[in-house]
C-alpha cells in the first residue's frame, strides 16, 4: 500500500512507520475493534470528503454497541480527519478511522484494556480493480453464511465481523472469482464480503433489509436516495438466491467499492454481462455528487481546504496536534 507522512493516534501526529501498538494488545488477540472507511475525492476546490459526519456517527454507534468509550465527539472526529488529510497534503485518499482495545490485560474480558483511537489516510484506487466500474466483476455465491442476528451485531462495523468476510473473499478467489456474495442465516441474499448489494428487476432497485445481516451502508443509503431522485422505485426486501440469476442488473455499493457492477454470478451472465444502463445512470449521478460537479442539495460534501481555512484561528481542543473545531 502507498504510505503517507503522518498517522493520527490518540490526538497526536505520529510518523507513518512509528505508528505501532503492542503485540499483546487486546485487539490483536480478540478482534476488538470498530472502524470506518470513507473517501476524499479530488475536485477543483481541493479534496472533498463524502458524508463525513455520517461516517463519524456510525463509528461512534459501532463503539457504543461494543461498550467502547471513544472520548471524542463526532465533531472532533470530523476535524481530526480534515486536519490529517491537510497535513499529509493529499488531493484524494481513503480514510480509515479505527477504535480498538489496546494493551492492558490479555483475557476475553476487555474492561482492563484502554480504548485507543487511530486514523490513517492514504491514496487508494478502485477497490475491485480499475475496470470494475465499467466492465463489472465475476462473483459467486459463497458457501459461508453471514452472521446470524443473535450471534454478533452486523450493524456494528467491527473488526471481528470481517473474519466472515475474509472467508467469503478467500473462497471466491480460490474458485477464480473476483468477489463472493454471502447469504444470511435464512438462506436469503445478504451482502458481499465488504459491500452491500443491489439488484435491478423491471427497473426497480431492490436491496436486502437490515434484518438480512447487512451493514447499514452509507453508500447504500446514498444510492437509494439517488435512485429515487432519478425516478426509480427502491425497495428493501428479502432476496432469494435464485433472484440473482434472473436479475436485469446487479451491483455492489460501498465507500471502497463505490458502485461496482456485477457481470456474472456463478457462471451466469447478469444481463448483457457488463454494466447495465440503470447502473450507469446511478454511477454518473453518484460521481457527479462526490466530485462536486452537481448541486450538493443533501449537504453530503465537506471541502477540506475550505473547512481548514475557516478553522485555522480556532484554539486547540485536544492532543498536541492543533485542531480548530468549527
Amino acid at each position: 500500500m502507498q504510505t503517507c507522512e503522518y498517522i493520527w493516534m490518540n490526538g497526536n501526529l505520529v510518523k507513518w512507520h512509528d505508528a505501532k501498538i503492542h503485540v499483546l494488545s487486546h485487539v490483536v488477540h480478540y478482534g476488538s475493534s470498530v472502524f470506518e472507511g470513507m473517501r476524499a475525492y479530488k475536485s477543483e476546490r481541493g479534496p472533498i470528503l463524502f458524508r463525513l459526519r455520517e461516517h463519524s456517527v456510525r463509528l461512534l454507534n459501532s463503539a457504543r454497541i461494543y461498550r467502547m468509550e471513544v472520548g471524542y465527539t463526532a465533531e472532533q472526529i470530523d476535524q481530526a480527519i480534515i486536519d490529517l488529510i491537510d497535513v499529509n497534503k493529499l488531493e484524494e485518499c481513503y480514510v480509515r478511522p479505527v477504535v480498538y482495545r489496546g494493551y492492558g490485560a490479555l483475557k476475553v474480558d476487555p474492561t482492563d484494556c484502554p480504548v485507543e483511537f487511530s486514523i490513517g489516510v492514504w491514496p487508494w484506487g478502485k477497490y475491485l480493480g480499475e475496470d470494475a466500474i465499467e466492465k463489472g466483476v465475476r462473483v459467486c455465491v459463497s458457501s459461508w453464511r453471514r452472521l446470524a442476528a443473535d450471534t454478533m451485531p452486523a450493524m456494528a462495523k467491527a473488526g471481528g465481523n470481517y473474519l466472515s468476510s475474509q472467508l467469503i473473499k478467500l473462497e471466491a478467489r480460490r474458485l477464480g472469482f473476483d468477489e463472493g456474495i454471502g447469504l444470511d442465516y435464512h438462506g436469503c441474499v445478504s451482502e458481499g464480503s465488504a459491500e452491500n448489494i443491489f439488484i435491478i428487476k423491471d427497473s426497480v432497485l431492490i436491496t436486502p433489509p437490515f434484518t438480512a445481516s447487512v451493514l447499514p451502508g452509507i453508500t447504500r443509503s446514498t444510492v437509494m436516495t439517488i435512485g429515487r431522485d432519478l425516478g426509480y422505485e427502491v425497495r428493501e426486501q428479502n432476496i432469494p438466491r435464485e433472484y440473482l440469476y434472473i436479475a436485469d442488473e446487479v451491483f455492489f455499493t460501498g465507500s471502497a467499492a463505490e458502485i461496482s457492477p456485477v457481470a456474472e454470478i456463478d457462471g451466469l451472465k447478469v444481463g448483457e454481462g457488463r454494466r447495465g444502463p440503470i447502473t450507469k445512470k446511478l454511477q454518473q449521478a453518484f460521481f457527479d455528487v462526490v466530485q462536486g460537479k452537481s448541486v450538493d442539495k443533501y449537504k453530503w460534501l465537506t471541502y477540506v481546504r475550505e473547512r481548514r481555512a475557516s478553522c485555522r484561528s480556532k484554539p486547540a481542543r485536544f492532543g498536541r496536534f492543533r485542531h480548530g473545531v468549527c
